[in-house]
């Protein structure tokens, strides 16, 4: 087990969010989920927890009603070699949701994510700051980033 694991808090959304994400990524797997009894907050029956992993990485879902909701404020990045890669989580995940700038979405429970190509941190810190400055302004106009369009803002093209 982990150290530390990310904590959803859905309404009512855990299991059908769980199994939305790991239709999603590769390596994924779902674990055994704990449904609430007679002594509730939930209806008898329904999930209280359900555990997941996506690429190694777990997490649990929990329906805990509507006393909390996703904020921005925290996100998870995927890291993504390939544009093939960036298109196809973010076509997915932003399925139902909300597309922002700077390639940051909200998928349809809410939960935010940042499709990010792993060459961000080689443009964002190259030895030249003005290719670097070049890059961030590119990728501030975008939406979904453009690893191509990314690579020639910096290169000056």
């Amino acid at each position: 087990m982990q150290k530390i694991t990310p904590f959803l808090w859905f309404n009512d959304q855990a299991e059908e969010a769980v199994n939305f994400y790991t239709s999603i990524f590769k390596n994924s797997k779902t674990g055994k989920v704990s449904r609430y009894g007679d002594a509730g907050p939930g209806s008898k029956g329904s999930v209280m927890v359900a555990p997941f992993s996506i690429d190694g990485q777990e997490f649990l879902a929990l329906n805990g009603g509507p006393v909390f909701t996703f904020t921005p404020a925290i996100s998870f990045v995927v890291n993504c070699e390939t544009q093939e890669e960036v298109d196809e989580y973010w076509d997915k995940l932003s399925e139902g949701g909300e597309k922002s700038q700077c390639g940051w979405l909200k998928d349809k429970y809410g939960v935010s994510w940042q499709i990010t190509p792993t060459i961000m941190g080689q443009l964002m810190s190259g030895s030249d700051p003005a290719k670097s400055k070049r890059a961030m302004e590119a990728m501030m106009k975008m939406t979904k980033l453009d690893i191509n369009a990314l690579k020639q803002a910096y290169d000056g093209q």
